[in-house]
């Protein structure tokens, strides 16, 4: 499959991750999500091929990737991986909340540490009764003279289970809707926040996602701008990781029809080739035609980003299609195979079930349509 244009990309990085990507994911994926493994066990790895720090700006210790080599990795290690690259988006999600909230002493005093994975980072944005509605949500935070008491339930936390740190979203004015959500950034170190066992999920079984209980006490100095500020920097950090699930979806899409390909290449029916059918030809057709339309809306994402420009309604456009791609694709590339499909000794079941959960993550389908709509009829 086709990359994005050279002119964009660090190719000496994607060489790079390609190698680690075979070398070190492949050889593991299919028992992570046998086993449901965290992925945390690649950390060391991928803390020292700079992957967690990708998204963080040179001047904080990051490796100040531009967007569009960024993703193309992000494509590369979840079309080996999906659980990994679940896992390194959620750290994503927390190190580009304080990226786009936090003051410059708080940027010099973590970002640093989450680019480097010493620190591993968690996004709590999601509640049980506020999930698609963050302005419903109803974990507080109550000040206390030079700290913050947050009380409250989150859920389907990823990497809660084993985060350092953790970008806790709570009202701070509870009469205010999503103009009285504020961020913080909580040390867990400092205790409470419990974290209940991890959810037992149909796919990305080695990217753990947690409910929450909190009743921490947080210093004000951990508020990431000003009350009231919580949900813009939020939905900033939406924007941003809803491309990276975006070329998630395009990374597993990518691998299924890779695997299509080449099971239609090498295998018969009786004397012919499957190659040969035309109903296959025109799957396999409609799948790579597919990608590079998913491609493409991510490449306009991009380069409105580059430009730093708004990019909200390319980013859901993106999102929603490319999600909605890899379910399509993924069924595809199953059927072509027929039972040896829906069998685990080929990767396809695999795929299909890591590419369901993408039209739920960061915003269902049903958010990206009210987000493009509201955009189109402003």
């Amino acid at each position: 499959m086709t990359r994005f244009p050279a002119e964009l990309l660090d190719s000496a990085v994607l060489d790079s991750i390609a190698e680690f990507c075979k070398s070190v994911l492949a050889p593991e994926a299919a028992a992570t999500d046998r086993l449901a493994r965290f992925t945390t066990h690649h950390m060391k790895a991928l803390s020292e091929m700079g992957i967690m720090g990708m998204n963080v700006p040179s001047e904080y210790g990051g490796m100040g990737l531009d967007a569009a080599t960024l993703l193309e990795s992000m494509a590369m290690i979840s079309g080996t991986c999906a659980s990994t690259g679940s896992m390194v988006s959620a750290h994503f999600l927390a190190s580009d909340s304080v990226k786009f909230g936090g003051n410059e002493e708080q940027k010099k005093k973590y970002l640093p540490k989450m680019a480097s994975g010493e620190l591993f980072g968690a996004f709590a944005l999601t509640e049980p009764g506020a999930g698609s509605d963050p302005a419903s949500m109803t974990t507080t935070a109550t000040r206390d003279g030079d700290h913050y008491h947050i009380r409250g339930t989150k859920h389907f936390i990823s990497n809660a289970g084993a985060a350092d740190v953790i970008v806790i979203y709570a009202k701070t004015d509870t009469a205010a809707g999503g103009k009285g959500i504020s961020a913080f950034l909580v040390e867990r170190k400092n205790g409470g926040v419990i974290t209940g066992q991890a959810e037992p999920t149909m796919g990305l079984r080695g990217a753990h996602a947690f409910e929450l209980s909190i009743d921490a006490k947080v210093p004000a100095a951990n508020r990431l701008g000003d009350e009231g500020t919580g949900l813009r920097t939020a939905l900033k950090t939406l924007d941003a990781g809803r491309i990276d699930i975006a070329m998630c979806s395009v990374g597993i899409a990518e691998a299924a029809f890779r695997t299509a390909q080449e099971w239609m290449k090498t295998h018969r029916v009786g004397k012919t080739s499957i190659s040969d059918f035309q109903g296959l030809q025109w799957m396999l057709a409609d799948m790579a035609t597919d990608i590079a339309a998913a491609r493409g809306l991510c490449l306009e994402a991009i380069r409105i980003r580059m430009k730093n420009e708004r990019y909200s309604h390319e980013a859901s456009m993106a999102k929603l299609f490319a999600s909605e791609m890899a379910g399509r694709v993924t069924d595809k590339a199953l059927q072509i195979h027929g039972g040896y499909g829906f069998t685990s000794a080929y990767p396809l079941e695999r795929y299909a079930r890591d590419a369901r959960v993408m039209r739920i993550y960061e915003g269902t389908s049903e958010i990206q349509r009210n987000i493009i709509a509201r955009s189109l009829l402003a």
